[in-house]
């Protein structure tokens, strides 16, 4: 049980460092297309579209969900990540929103 909860918390560590790498890409895509920084916004989008398409194949799941799940039975929002549970909930919606903000902001600046 020990070695469970142990491995629980990297799986948990791990997946936040994770999560705030890619977080960090889509709060960068509008900045760098602002700072007419196109090549970075590009890049931006392009991490982040690859993070979507594992989502994508995964049934919309992050695959260390199911990792983490192995070691608990625990299955709140949060239950594999160290963020509010509120945050963890809508995840998708705010940074999903965020980033087709920032893909649209960076074709208005590419465009004009």
């Amino acid at each position: 049980m020990e070695e469970h909860r142990r491995r629980l918390t990297a799986i948990k560590l791990l997946h936040t460092i994770v999560w705030a790498f890619f977080g960090a890409c889509v709060v960068l895509i509008p900045i760098a297309a602002w700072r007419h920084r196109l090549d970075l916004a590009a890049l931006f989008i392009g991490i982040v579209a690859v993070e979507v398409a594992i989502l994508a194949f995964n049934r919309w799941r992050c695959p260390l969900t199911d990792v983490a799940a192995r070691y608990t039975s625990e299955r709140a929002d949060n239950f594999d990540i160290y963020l509010p549970r509120t945050l963890a909930r809508y995840n998708k919606e705010i940074f999903g929103t965020l980033y087709v903000l920032g893909i649209l902001g960076t074709v208005v600046r590419w465009l004009g």
